[in-house]
């Protein structure tokens, strides 16, 4: 007990939330990961590369919780770095899933948004902290410069990521003595842009879409997302469909999800039991919540929902206990993002938005995301420890002053008479500093 309360320092809580969602990935995705096991001569390498992964970002937290926020102000260079990488993905990029989100590093397949959305928190954080030092007028500028770009370029690509990331960044600007008049003018700009968007998206047809001559065949994407908003916003009548119709391209996923949500009922199966998870494309990724609460029950699926409510109800806990801003910005930032996304990814599952491709942050399959929701993870327990103070009891202790070898021993008699008149019952009585008299 004594080594894991010097090893894991920090908001205990936090602690047990990054574990238990551990634990529920190495399950679930051992679970989820039939179809990829069938495929390969190795049946215990596509989870053996998610629990590589997992452990090394649990190294990760470790090494980030011991280190003191300041430092991770220096992150601010990362926005310039991903932006840079999103630049070049749509000509280098390696290309899954009809779109182009990934750059091979040797070897290594990264994500660049992921890498981007780490950035853009950092960035934010310290720019609202410097309200004061600097003009509102210029913060808010810069943030829109140096997010606006970012989320320009994941755009084509990754519609959800993008807004997702700038939704963040404009709650975070909420927070952070922006005036509300300027975020209400942003958020009617950028509704009616939205709108206008969406009407051309609808007015071209599909196949001029595709032939558009774009760098990544980046409008290559506009046929998908207007199929997921029509399956969304204007589905068909289920009881009038037949079998073909109802898991066609469009309904694929979506009614397998539904499916499995279905079997889950209040009795859980337990893991390996789960039959979706043979059907669904992204079992282990997009649609993990799915194969949860088949697999797990709606109890288990409500655990999970609470897991991470309790997470950002933590987040906001350590946050009021910040006495620096950029503290209190940063780990509100990445508290949201993790949640946020959750919550994506869930309501997704049961099909309360269209299908956006978001991975649950550190239970879903994955390699880029799965150590940047860690990297989340030792930022929020860092500035637990070194910004709120918090589970830090064990190092302001002050310990036993130690006498060097050889040195004469102080018996308290003599520690009473160097300070003069201060009886040695009261010395011992007291903690307080002993005043002397004059």
């Amino acid at each position: 007990m004594e080594l894991a309360r010097k090893l894991f320092k920090g908001d205990r809580v936090i602690w047990i939330i990054f574990m238990l969602l551990c634990a529920i990935s190495a399950v679930e995705v051992f679970s989820a990961t039939s179809t990829l096991a069938y495929k390969n001569a190795n049946h215990w390498e596509p989870i053996a590369r998610h629990a590589s992964f997992l452990i090394a970002g649990a190294l990760t937290v470790l090494v980030l919780h011991n280190v003191p926020y300041r430092l991770f102000a220096l992150g601010i260079l990362l926005l310039p770095v991903s932006i840079l990488m999103l630049v070049v993905t749509p000509f280098i990029g390696v290309s899954a899933n009809d779109a182009h989100r990934w750059l091979s590093i040797l070897g290594f397949q990264v994500q660049p948004s992921e890498f981007a959305k780490l950035g853009c928190v950092i960035y934010v954080a310290f720019l609202l902290s410097r309200i004061g030092k600097f003009t509102e007028r210029q913060v808010y500028r810069w943030i829109l410069i140096g997010v606006g770009v970012t989320c320009v370029l994941i755009l084509p690509e990754n519609f959800s990521t993008a807004f997702m990331l700038f939704a963040i960044c404009y709650m975070l600007m909420f927070v952070g003595r922006i005036s509300w008049r300027r975020l209400v003018k942003l958020a009617g700009v950028l509704t009616l842009a939205m709108g206008f968007f969406v009407a051309i998206w609808f007015a071209i047809p599909d196949k001029e879409w595709e032939d558009l001559p774009v760098v990544g065949d980046a409008m290559d994407r506009v046929p998908t997302w207007k199929s997921r908003l029509i399956t969304m916003f204007a589905p068909d009548n289920a009881d009038t469909l037949d079998t073909d119709e109802l898991f066609n391209k469009e309904n694929y996923q979506v009614s397998h999800a539904k499916i499995a949500i279905a079997r889950g009922g209040l009795s859980p199966q337990f893991p390996g039991h789960g039959v979706q998870r043979d059907f669904l494309p992204q079992a282990y990724s997009d649609f993990i919540y799915a194969i949860i609460i088949e697999e797990m029950g709606l109890l288990g699926g409500v655990a999970v929902l609470l897991l991470y409510l309790w997470l950002l109800v933590r987040v906001g806990m350590i946050a009021r206990k910040c006495d620096k801003l950029f503290p209190k910005f940063l780990v509100l930032g990445c508290g949201l993002i993790l949640v946020v996304q959750a919550l994506a990814n869930m309501a997704v599952a049961v099909n309360l938005i269209p299908v956006t491709g978001q991975p649950m942050p550190l239970v879903s399959r994955g390699g880029t995301s799965t150590v940047i929701s860690c990297v989340y993870f030792g930022l929020i327990l860092s500035v637990s420890r070194f910004g709120a103070h918090i589970g830090n009891e064990d190092d302001t202790l002050e310990e036993p002053a130690k006498v060097a070898p050889g040195a004469p021993a102080v018996t308290e008699e003599e520690i009473a008479n160097w300070v003069p008149d201060v009886p040695l019952e009261t010395m011992k009585e007291s903690d307080n500093q002993v005043e002397r008299k004059v």
